[in-house]
């Protein structure tokens, strides 16, 4: 800028630089970058094993999937969307995401294990950094929950070496031996070292029948009181489900430190479901054999199935679980 020989304050030049004249060429090269850094991880995942080349979230596919697919569920939908998304949205988080599903049998707990592994890893069960524990198959024994620990121990701190994004379901927590579980209190927390990755980055998926008396009555009450149940929340019975996984003498979190210093992110309670949501599951199963049409089949599934309770029968005593048998059967 030049000074007017006639006064003191300076006069500004113009000019015909663009105001960020290297905006362009720094544009540019943080596109070439990009593309170099995109196609040398290509490279890489074609010569060496990393889940990060298989770990693709979907999250968008994730909801649409929940909300299309999973019926009734309104507070599963809503709090495994939203939790999924913001764990997803931190690239070091502080803490693993740790979800707990309860409900009764043939809600759609297990198919919403289902939809995470294939929305973040392509695939339902098949992927080799989904690892799934079932009680009666892997801790049989209530007498061996000291091999259980140190085994279980072993297992998770493996894979989580060998990847961070591990995802871990445990299934039938009620028939889990009491303090099996409690060995993971220390991958759960902000402070544990798992040496060569971060251990925070994984996922944890607990399911069980228990609770499910708590969320039967909320359903109940709601009902009897003319409300919808969309208008339940999940804060109208998270402190009794806690409770009853605590004290129940069955529950793979019977007296845990897990539950005690709350190392679970959230409860996902899975409601009870009604003769619609029924009919929609046997709507859905005839769609997929190409039998669309049979209206027939939908409303003699609806009719079989078993409702309680014994006064009002608003409620499918095993949820969906019985809809493909009776599809067979009435098809």
């Amino acid at each position: 800028m030049l000074m007017s020989p006639n006064s003191a304050q300076p006069t500004p030049v113009q000019s015909t630089w663009p105001l960020h004249p290297a905006r362009p060429f720094m544009d540019a090269t943080s596109s070439v970058l990009k593309r170099t850094s995109d196609f040398l991880e290509r490279i890489s995942c074609t010569i060496s094993a990393d889940c990060n080349c298989d770990f693709k979230p979907n999250i968008r596919g994730l909801e649409w999937d929940l909300y299309k697919n999973l019926y009734g569920q309104h507070l599963a939908q809503d709090i495994v969307s939203e939790e999924v998304a913001n764990f997803l949205q931190k690239e070091s988080p502080d803490r693993p995401l740790v979800l707990s599903f309860h409900g009764g049998s043939g809600t759609g707990k297990t198919l919403v294990s289902s939809m995470l592994g294939r929305h973040l890893y392509g695939t339902a069960m098949g992927s080799p950094y989904i690892h799934q524990f079932v009680p009666t198959l892997h801790f049989p024994s209530p007498d061996r929950v000291k091999q259980y620990r140190l085994e279980l121990k072993l297992w998770v701190e493996g894979n989580l070496t060998a990847c961070a994004r591990s995802i871990f379901i445990f299934d039938e927590m009620e028939n889990m031996p009491p303090g099996v579980i409690d060995i993971l209190k220390p991958f759960l927390g902000p402070s544990y070292v798992v040496f060569g990755t971060n251990y925070r980055k994984a996922i944890y998926i607990f399911i069980s029948t228990i609770g499910e008396e708590v969320i039967h009555r909320m359903a109940l009450e709601t009902r009897q009181a003319g409300r919808e149940r969309e208008e339940i929340r999940l804060g109208d019975m998270e402190n009794a489900i806690s409770q009853a996984v605590f004290n129940n003498s069955r529950s793979g979190f019977f007296h845990s430190s897990i539950i005690q210093e709350r190392l679970l992110t959230s409860f996902v309670p899975f409601l009870p479901l009604g003769r619609r949501h029924v009919e929609r599951c046997a709507r859905r199963e005839l769609c997929q054999r190409g039998e669309c049409q049979r209206t027939d089949v939908v409303a003699a599934v609806g009719e079989a199935v078993v409702y309680m309770p014994e006064q009002g029968q608003h409620f499918s005593s095993k949820g969906c679980k019985s809809v493909p048998a009776k599809v067979n059967l009435f098809l």
